[in-house]
């Protein structure tokens, strides 16, 4: 017959600059599709390097080690009878383009740039490469002597083409194109293009799945056709973690689903699909003959079939419905394998977590404990490499993990760090939980450290500040909370580096950071405190969403002590308790509460609303419970704390980028951080706007005159 195809994509665990390493899974993810009888392997957008290299992609090392490695998968026997389409970056006429390179038996087909660039949120790709906009233009590129040497090829066609092989035809898209509102993949259909294959480093972000897979069912329920799309997986060395989720759809419905979050380094899946369900569905849907189209496709043929003679008894995958992750297991899930990429890829022997028995830093215990508990599945699931890593990790070539807790223990290091103004409540909730989990927990009192410090200062002053409490001034009361917070970092790194040593095993620990992405808007923390860290899983992560992720905790691994600790009011405890109870509050000296901040926040970012902007939709937003003129205040308050603590981002620990009003400093929100904290003009066009308000509300609410 020859009309069933078998057609492979992947994701991978690539890691950027580590060329031995790509090199080895790209090798592996090929064995396995030709195991399974595919003839046509997709791998992740810039595969061979790595997609974070960010300014190495200047580097000519970077694209010189590109093509060595594609030699290497050239020569490889591995990369015989079967059509291999991978990702690197090429310059061309002294231009770097981020490009797909497909090749078969040692010869290049074609070289695909990328059309439509990722400019946007985290993505800078405008800033390293330029992208392809000569529509259906292909011209020839000159290949590298060691590319000439295996390939005996001086020339490739580069550009706008597809691939058509003896029964099919094949065209490229690379990630942002899918989300353009010109997606090459429409043209091509119109052509004829049978199979559209997408090859991304799409990252994860709380409820974002369900985008990608509608675009892509809906590409292929407009046009018709069969699309595989494949994705990096994991911390590839920047503050993202990329998610998987390759798959592979016809005609509107997904028939093989990849995982979103995994353990493993290399995920290949396969389909088996017949085009001529492809043809059916276009006869009746799209009339090519009726589009003006300005130019056909550029053809690239090769003497290949991805079919075979004899397929009829070979069987196709059928439509499934794609299974969602709720963003309480996006929680759990994703900021784990982050951190298990992170820790193995360091070389530190585990974390330690300053835990203080609140929400937040509850919520990356638990975090740590997923990790701990995926670790101990994949191993159960035979994943050799996840084994190795963690003997490598803990120092016990023979280590075996299967109980998550005796793991957490080897792992996980927390402690609570107490002072006078510590109550008893929060100390036995961190206890409770560090239990539960099986980390290593320790009890550090901070008093002797605060005073010392405290007494260097009033040695050289003559004067001890006070607490507001006791008669201090704002300043004093602020100045001695910071020094406690302040206190508690350089206890955190310092029992980091040598809590290994006095167990007598080798190694360091990597510091946890705690803070959530509200209390970064409102830089409602101290400057180089306790949340100061190497690493924060949760810092794009809102204080909403982390308790709800500690609700499904306590279900999903029974950890009870959660109760207490959402319960319990959020407190930073950095002032005097009142008769043993806490008297300071996080959403009384932030002045609004966390769900509050989220709305602001995702108005700042999302919406990019000034000042004057928010207030405005505020206004109807929260029209039943506050008033125009309480609303402007809220709007004004919030931005004078987002102002004067905004140079804080600047510092802040690098986190798991998770929520897409993020006010993270590196590359997503790029803002000044010396602002005039009155803003004047703004909030006099608030202001303006409240007094008409008033002014309408009088003339409307008067009594009428009489006749």
């Amino acid at each position: 017959m020859g009309r069933k195809v078998t057609l492979a994509t992947c994701s991978l665990n690539q890691w950027a600059l580590d060329f031995d390493g790509n090199l080895t899974r790209i090798l592996k993810s090929i064995e396995v599709a030709k195991s399974r009888g595919a003839k046509y392997r997709l791998g992740p957008e810039l595969e061979i390097c790595g997609y974070g290299c960010a300014d190495h992609f200047y580097e000519s090392d970077t694209l010189l080690h590109s093509f060595e490695v594609l030699r290497k998968l050239l020569e490889s026997p591995i990369t015989q009878d079967i059509i291999c389409d991978v990702g690197m970056p090429i310059m061309h006429h002294n231009v770097r383009y981020i490009c797909r390179v497909l090749f078969l038996n040692r010869r290049i087909l074609l070289i695909r740039p990328k059309m439509v660039m990722a400019n946007c949120g985290l993505h800078r790709e405008m800033r390293w490469f330029s992208p392809w906009n000569q529509l259906r233009l292909v011209e020839e590129y000159f290949l590298p002597r060691m590319i000439q040497e295996v390939t005996g090829q001086d020339t490739v066609p580069f550009g706008d083409c597809v691939l058509s092989t003896k029964d099919t035809c094949i065209g490229s898209e690379i990630c942002q194109e899918l989300w353009s509102p010109r997606s090459p993949h429409i043209q091509m259909s119109l052509d004829g293009v049978e199979i559209f294959t997408n090859s991304s480093a799409s990252h994860h972000e709380l409820r974002k799945a369900d985008q990608r897979v509608n675009l892509i069912k809906s590409a292929t329920a407009k046009c018709g056709g069969i699309y595989l799309y494949s994705n990096q997986r994991g911390c590839d060395g920047d503050r993202v973690y990329y998610d998987g989720c390759a798959m592979v759809a016809i005609n509107g419905d997904v028939v093989v689903q990849g995982a979103q979050f995994s353990l493993n380094d290399v995920e290949v899946i396969t389909a088996t699909l017949d085009l001529e369900d492809v043809r059916s569905y276009r006869g009746e849907r799209c009339h090519p003959h009726m589009e003006n189209e300005p130019k056909p496709c550029h053809r690239v043929k090769v003497d290949f079939s991805l079919s075979t003679g004899d397929d009829i008894y070979l069987p196709t995958h059928q439509p499934i419905t794609w299974n969602y992750h709720t963003p309480e297991e996006e929680i759990s899930l994703g900021p784990a394998s982050w951190l298990w990429d992170y820790l193995r890829r360091s070389g530190q022997g585990g974390f330690l977590l300053p835990l203080s028995g609140g929400v937040d830093s509850s919520s990356t215990a638990c975090i740590v404990h997923s990790m701990c508990v995926q670790i101990c599945q994949a191993v159960q699931d035979n994943n050799s490499q996840v084994l190795e890593d963690v003997r490598r990790v803990t120092g016990d070539a023979s280590y075996y993990p299967q109980d998550p807790r005796e793991l957490c223990g080897r792992l996980f290091t927390t402690c609570y760090m107490s002072s006078e103004n510590s109550s008893v409540d929060t100390c036995t909730r961190a206890k409770e939980l560090a239990h539960q989990i099986g980390s290593t927990h320790m009890n550090i009192n901070i008093d002797m450290a605060v005073k010392g410090i405290l007494g260097i200062f009033s040695v050289v002053t003559g004067k001890w500040p006070q607490f507001r409490v006791n008669g201090g001034s704002p300043r004093e009361n602020l100045a001695l909370q910071n020094v406690q917070a302040r206190v508690r970092m350089v206890l955190a790194y310092l029992f980091a580096q040598l809590s290994l040593w006095a167990r007598g095993k080798p190694g360091g620990l990597l510091v946890l950071g705690s803070a959530n992405v509200d209390e970064s808007l409102t830089g409602y923390f101290t400057k180089y405190d306790c949340s100061s860290a190497d690493i924060n899983p949760i810092g794009g992560i809102s204080k909403t969403d982390l308790k709800s992720f500690l609700l499904y905790c306590v279900e999903q691994f029974q950890l009870t002590a959660l109760k207490g600790v959402l319960s319990a009011p959020p407190t930073a405890e950095l002032e005097p308790l009142t008769d043993g109870q806490v008297s300071q509050t996080d959403e009384a000296d932030m002045g609004m509460t966390y769900s509050e901040l989220s709305v602001i926040g995702r108005l700042r970012k999302m919406s990019k609303c000034g000042p004057f902007s928010m207030f405005c939709k505020l206004i109807h937003m929260w029209r039943d419970a506050l008033s125009p003129a309480e609303v402007a205040q809220k709007v004004k308050h919030f931005f004078r704390m987002y102002s004067v603590n905004r140079h804080k981002m600047t510092t802040v620990t690098p986190a798991y980028h998770a929520e897409s009003y993020s006010p993270d400093d590196n590359r997503f929100d790029l803002r000044p951080f010396l602002y005039n904290t009155r803003w004047t003009w703004q909030f006099r066009c608030i202001d303006d706007q409240v007094g008409r308000k008033h002014r309408w509300t009088v003339e409307c609410t008067s009594e009428p005159p009489v006749n």
